[in-house]
């Protein structure tokens, strides 16, 4: 099904609760080629000492780290042929880590409404975000994604599969790769 995307990263973005682990998780497990998932939040949870949450305006050093050594991982795994679909809350400022890998590279933004985001991340529960206010501020910051927008996948009240089709026809198309 997605076997003309070996050695191709997929970085699958949104806000909190617009579907991005959901669907990457299924993308990775559909038949053909070797995939690989890429959970950008494990990043974060590596560190164990000195955390800074990924939202606040002093996290900024950080984020850009975990940018670097994300592109890093997913680019080794494209070298090697996979097919990488990294997911996580990641703003254009981040695709010039992934550019610079040298394979060929999607950037798709997964956008449901505010309520939606709110009402999915507070029905999962655990240790998940679920403080409505920062899922609004991270859902804002994908209101506008200037020259990106074209990047973005409506996927307000869509269920699983239908948000798992729109993102396979929109990388069949091509018109979210990178250059």
């Amino acid at each position: 099904m997605l076997d003309e995307f070996a050695g191709h990263v997929l970085v699958l973005s949104g806000s909190p609760g617009s579907g991005k682990t959901t669907t990457a998780e299924r993308l990775a497990h559909l038949p053909g080629i070797a995939k690989v998932h890429l959970h950008s939040d494990d990043f974060w949870g590596y560190i164990k000492h000195g955390l800074i949450p990924p939202w606040l305006p002093e996290s900024d050093a950080q984020n850009r780290m975990i940018a670097q050594i994300a592109a890093s991982v997913a680019g080794q795994y494209a070298l090697h042929h996979y097919f990488v679909t990294l997911d996580g809350v990641v703003r254009p400022w981040w695709l010039p880590a992934f550019a610079a890998l040298g394979v060929p590279l999607h950037y798709v933004v997964l956008r449901t409404s505010v309520e939606e985001a709110v009402a999915r991340c507070q029905a999962r529960g655990g240790d998940s975000l679920t403080d409505p206010a920062v899922v609004a501020d991270l859902h804002g910051q994908f209101a506008d994604l200037g020259a990106f927008e074209r990047h973005r996948v409506p996927v307000d009240g869509l269920d699983r599969d239908s948000t798992l089709t729109a993102v396979i026809a929109a990388l069949k198309t091509g018109s979210y790769r990178l250059a």
